[in-house]
């Protein structure tokens, strides 16, 4: 399985024959600025909340590659209304769906959610994937919850991406402890750097997750990594 990401929470994984991005925001990050998203190839993409450093490229992206939306039933039905887009799928914390690629489960996230224009974006969520190349984590924006303790007595996690960043997710510290709690040895950090708010000293994060003995991946912006 191939990931890659594009800064910020965006991540894009290559499973099999389809792809699949995360919460694409990219035209607004200055730090992304070398990708043009008229390249990126999505079936499916997954929105963990409304807020616009997290969807606000889902509606170019999906209309480039006719892509499938999944998210929360708010956005998913502000998607239908605001923009009229025909391709998407509901799917709120503790309902799962199989799709092509493998199943996803909706997970809880602990932060807030409303979308550019004011309208409610619903609960903030994370998603579990268990797939035949292999199962990961999205936590999405969130703070530590032990809620996270449940995943693994459902699937065993190959690996995991996780805020990292601190003031609006988990910090480093909150972080570990969330790795700990799903049971993952690799976890790709994510919601760090984009701007001043986020900023972490990387080599001390790595240290961080080192010293209880789990990798944490802080792949460049661009840069695809192997899973």
């Amino acid at each position: 399985m191939k990931l890659t990401y594009y800064g910020h929470s965006t991540c894009h994984l290559e499973i099999g024959s389809t792809n699949i991005i995360f919460d694409p925001f990219i035209r607004g990050n200055e730090k992304a600025s070398h990708i043009d998203i008229s390249t990126i190839k999505a079936d499916y993409i997954l929105l963990s909340h409304g807020h616009n450093d997290h969807i606000m490229d889902a509606i170019p992206i999906a209309n480039q590659n006719e892509s499938t939306i999944i998210t929360n039933f708010e956005i998913h039905s502000w998607y239908k209304n605001k923009f009229e887009y025909p391709k998407t799928h509901p799917l709120e914390q503790g309902g799962s769906w199989k799709f092509d690629f493998g199943k996803v489960k909706c997970v809880n996230a602990i932060h807030s959610s409303s979308l550019p224009d004011g309208s409610d974006g619903g609960n903030p969520v994370g998603f579990v994937l268990d797939t035949p190349e292999g199962n990961f984590y999205f936590a999405g924006d969130t703070a530590l919850t032990m809620d996270m303790k449940l995943i693994p007595m459902f699937t065993k996690l190959d690996f995991a991406m996780l805020p990292i960043g601190d003031n609006f997710t988990m910090g480093i510290e909150e972080a570990v402890i969330a790795a700990q709690f799903i049971e993952c040895k690799k976890i790709v950090g994510i919601h760090y750097d984009t701007f001043g708010y986020i900023e972490i000293d990387k080599e001390q994060a790595r240290q961080s997750f080192a010293d209880k003995g789990i990798e944490l991946l802080l792949p460049a912006i661009g840069e695809s990594i192997t899973l």
